[in-house]
Formats: C-alpha cells, structure tokens, sequence
C-alpha cells in the first residue's frame, strides 16, 4: 500500500523525536554512569504503599522450591539463581525482573518466604543490580520500583542492618536511575507508570521530599494529557484504564498518609475513569475486545470498581475516547467510532473501526477476536488487522495502514499506525422505541474510493437487533479499476453455537443457556466459517464467524438482522427462517 507524503512527514517527526530521546539518554546509559547526578541520599522508607493487585498464597512454595511459573512458561532453577538462567520468553524475563510476583510470597507471609524473598532481592543485586539491558529497561525499571516499596514491610521484616543497607542502597539507585530516564520511556501507559513510580519514591524514602513537586507536577501534566476528559485513554486501549487506576488510588491514599493534600488532577483522573470502567464492561464482567484489550483482569477491575463510591449506571456516548453504549434490558452493545489514535501511542491499537461486540444477560455473543495474554507478538499483526473485529473488511485489507519498516519498528519499539480513518462520524437516537447509531469511517477512500456508513437500531427490550452497512463512493462514483469486493464480518463467543439454516440467508446461535438468537439478511448468502478467540483465560480458542460477502458495485447495501426467539418457539423446528422485517 502507498504512504502519502503527509504520511511521510508524520512518520518522519516521530522518527525524529525518538531518535533526540535516545541521543539525550545516551550519555547516561549505564546507571553507574549516572550515579553522580542526583546525589540527595536517604537512609530509610518512612511508609509503604498498598498493593491492590490480588496474591495467590500457594504459588510461593512453588518459587521456595525454585519452580518460576510466569507467562505460561515454566523454568526450574535446581539451586541455581532465576536471574542466571537462560529466560524461556521476553514476557517471563518481564515478569521475573519486574518482581511483581513478590505478592505472592508476601500472601503467604512467614519467616520462610520473607527471608526467601531477601535471598532472591540479594541474588538480583549481585547479579543484575549494577546493570542489564533487559532490568533496566524503564517499564521494568517502574514495576519493579513499585513493588518493592508495596512490599518492603513484608521484605524487611526480621532484616539485619546489612540487607536494609543493601536495599535502600539499590532502591536509590533505581529511582535516580528512573529519574534519569524517563523521557525515553515509551509515550502513553509506560511512560505514565514510571512518572507514578517516581512520585511514589518521593513519598515512601527519607531524603526525597525535595523531588516530589517535580514529580508530582510532571505526572500531573502526563495524566492531563493521557486521560481524555470522558475518562478513557489516549491509547484507546479499555485495559490501559484498569493499570491506571489500580497505580493511582494506593498514591492518592500516600498522600493522605504523609498529611498532604493530594493533587486534584489525580482526584479527577480517578473520578473521571471509574465510569469507564463500567463503560467497557459486559455484563459478564469482562471488557469489550478493542484496541490491544486482551483477557480482562476481573479481580483487578473488581478491586478497583470497590473504591467507586458513585456506581451508578454506564455511559452511553464517549466521544472523546471514540466509543458508543446501548443498554436495552439484558442486552448490550459496544461500538467502536472512534480515529486511530497519534501515532507514537498507536503501537498496539487495532484497525477496528466501527466493529461492535453484543452480549445477551451473562453471554457475549458477538466479540473482537482481541489478544492473548501470553505470546502476544506472535499473533499481535493477525489481531490488528480489520478481518480479526466484527467490521467489514474491503479486499482482504484493513481499514489502518500499519508500519511495514523493521528497522524503524525497532526504533519506535513498536509498529504504529501509519494512516487509517480520518473522518469518523458518529450520531446517536435514544427514543422509546429503542437506541439508533448511524456511524461512518474513510478508512478505505484513498486506497478503494469507499466509505462506509453502519447503522445500528436496538430495540427498547433488546430482542431485536437490525444493522445495516452501507457503501458509498468517496468522490462522484465507484471507480472501476479498483476493487470493491466486501465480507462483512461478525464474530462469534467460543461458547455459542452456530447452525446455518437451510437456504444459506441465515444462523441459528444457541448460547450456554439454551437461549435462541437468529441472524438473517434480507437476501444474501450467509457464511458460517472458522475463527478465533484470542482472549480466552485460558489461551487462544476455536471459534466461528458470520460472513456475508458482496461487491460494493453490485450491492451497495447489506441489512442485517439479529433476533431473539421467544421460549414458546424455541421448541419448534429451526430449519427454516421467517424472512425478517428490516425497517431501515
């Protein structure tokens, strides 16, 4: 696919500013090098924060016996240091050197988990406390900065002079470090943790009063800029909201504890996100599949949602986040309307314009295939892609043009969206009847001349569903000599099963329940094929698709509909359809 020259020139600027990053951090790679910046020293933590993130007690004699399950990789030390041993994966290397697994010692709470906790903190200084590449990265850096300051009542408890010595000592080094480094951190969520990180630091060590206004101010900026005043993330990305708050509220209870008044910007970050939190959620508890959300952390959103003293119902419109809600009775629908966002922040956003995921009471129904948990990189471009959302794909293409360049791709650490939709429309009709969004994206006007148009009517008891997708030529007409072949795609929950009735216009979708949906068209062919659900709890699992498929040219509109079948004709045959109503 061509990039245009205004393309060329945003890529370009984007190059350039993380390119002046890594020259103004490189003098001070190394973090002895840096050891004589900074100098105020501290001698002793004066308060620990909270950690919120849930522990699993039984996990600790698994890490005692030198067994590190992290990341679906498992590697068994046999007396040897996890910091000497070959890592199985990048995303267990994270999870060892960040330390967030020192919860799970701490849940278990005895003399013999903290005093293995100490020996662990003590293999990792001597091994990897002055420097490596892959600790001392700044997200790492931030992580593992945060837990041990939640934890250090557990650690140090029962500790000799010499580990506490030998412990403030790194602590400090690792936040002079940090401080050091933080504007090559990553634009968005990394970038904001390490700035929270910084802030707590400055709260919890003797000695660093002097550097919480800079930091504080610095995070107040950052979280200005990333939390967009409907209470979602620049990124777009649903999950980036429940790692924000779960850092916050433990800071805005710090503060509380040293006697200081916590800054408003953190206040309305906190008030303006928990909305949201209930925004993105399904009725079963889990977060809609959009812009690199992979398996929802129900036990964090369920800590978090604890500290809402709101808990009022969800929005319906987030025009700043780009994101539509209709709540009819038990059923809920999640649209995407929203533009890609900048592109130093679009490294895991997805080409998902104007998908919609559906639930029905304690079922989703039609979803994203979203990501996996675990070996992200391999499937992340296959769940970036337009065919991976519950949209409509042109030509096998997607609706965002993604960075093809390897080289830059490791500079910007990262592959963000170079172009995609940039005019997204979105109006929205609430009467008695029901909930109406009529959205429209260009994200495929400059490479196929077409825009497309989704309309979406749900009925005010949510038994009736009917969409429409509409294709309409970007200048005065379609344009022959380019191609206008359309599959529109609804993807379906791993737990529903899906039957094609017998003229091929239809789908009858049976949910756990034994509850009964129909999808129908008014006349084109239905196709029932493979797909997959990449957010499953347990990993990657087999699915299917709902495709029609068409030629914009031929077929410049597509009706859909889904339809709830009342108990009473559940019972009766299901191999033929009524032909459905569309009024649209």
């Amino acid at each position: 696919m061509r990039v245009t020259l205004g393309e060329r020139a945003r890529l370009s600027l984007l190059v350039g500013r993380r390119a002046l990053r890594g020259l103004s951090g490189a003098v001070g790679t190394h973090p002895l090098l840096r050891w004589r910046y900074g100098s105020t020293k501290t001698d002793r933590l004066v308060i620990a924060p909270q950690d919120l993130r849930t522990a699993d007690a039984t996990r600790a004699a698994e890490i005692y016996a030198g067994r590190f399950a992290f990341a679906g990789k498992v590697v068994i030390c046999d007396r040897r240091s996890p910091f000497e041993m070959m890592p199985p994966s990048e995303e267990w290397a994270t999870v060892l050197l960040n330390f967030s697994w020192l919860r799970h010692l701490r849940a278990a709470d005895s003399a013999i988990t903290r005093a293995n906790a100490r020996s662990l903190i003590d293999e990792w200084i001597n091994a990897q406390g002055s420097w490596h590449p892959v600790g001392w990265q700044p997200e790492i850096l931030s992580r593992r900065i945060i837990c041990w300051l939640c934890h250090s009542p557990f650690i140090l408890q029962d500790a000799d002079a010499r580990f506490y010595r030998r412990f403030i000592r790194s602590l400090q080094r690792q936040v002079r470090y940090l401080r050091g480094t933080v504007n090559d951190t990553r634009a968005g969520l990394p970038r904001l943790q390490a700035l929270i990180a910084l802030t707590y630091a400055a709260l919890c060590l003797n000695g660093l009063s002097g550097q919480l206004r800079p930091s504080a101010r610095r995070l107040i900026d950052e979280l200005r800029a990333q939390v967009l005043p409907d209470g979602g993330h620049i990124s777009r990305n649903p999950g980036t909201l429940i790692e924000i708050v779960i850092d916050l509220l433990p800071l805005r209870q710090l503060f509380a504890a040293r006697n200081l008044q916590s800054p408003q910007a953190i206040n309305n970050a906190i008030d303006r996100i928990m909305p949201m939190l209930r925004f993105f959620r399904h009725p079963d508890g889990n977060f809609a599949q959009f812009n690199g959300m992979g398996p929802t952390a129900v036990d964090l959103l369920a800590t978090a949602l604890a500290y809402d003293d709101a808990r009022g119902a969800p929005l319906s419109n987030a025009p700043h986040s780009g994101y539509q809600r209709i709540d009819a009775d038990a059923t809920v629908i999640l649209m995407d309307t929203g533009r890609p966002p900048p592109a130093a922040l679009s490294t895991e956003a997805h080409a998902g314009c104007l998908s919609f995921e559906m639930s029905f009471r304690q079922h989703r129904v039609i979803v994203n295939c979203g990501l996996p948990s675990m070996n992200r990189e391999n499937w992340r471009q296959v769940a970036r892609a337009t065919a991976a959302h519950s949209t409509v794909t042109f030509n096998d293409t997607s609706s965002c043009r993604f960075l093809e360049s390897k080289s830059l791709r490791r500079l910007l650490g990262g592959t963000p969206i170079v172009s995609g939709p940039r005019k997204v429309t979105a109006e929205r009709h609430d009467d008695t009847d029901g909930a109406t969004i009529v959205a429209s994206q260009d994200g495929y006007a400059g490479e196929f001349g077409i825009v497309q148009t989704r309309t979406i009517k749900v009925s005010a008891d949510g038994r009736t569903i009917d969409g429409e997708d509409a294709f309409t030529p970007a200048y005065k007409a379609f344009d022959p000599r380019k191609g206008d072949e359309y599959a529109v795609r609804f993807h379906l929950h791993p737990a529903i099963k899906a039957s094609r009735l017998s003229e091929g216009r239809g789908v009858i979708l049976l949910l756990p329940d034994k509850e009964v949906w129909t999808f129908a068209t008014m006349g084109e062919t239905v196709e029932v094929e493979e797909s997959v659900y990449l957010a499953g709890s347990d990993g990657p699992r087999r699915a299917v698709q709902i495709v029609v498929y068409g030629r914009a040219r031929e077929a410049p509109k597509v009706r859909w509909t889904f339809r709830h079948t009342p108990p009473v004709a559940q019972g009766a045959r299901l191999d033929r359809a009524e032909e459905p109503e569309l009024p649209l």
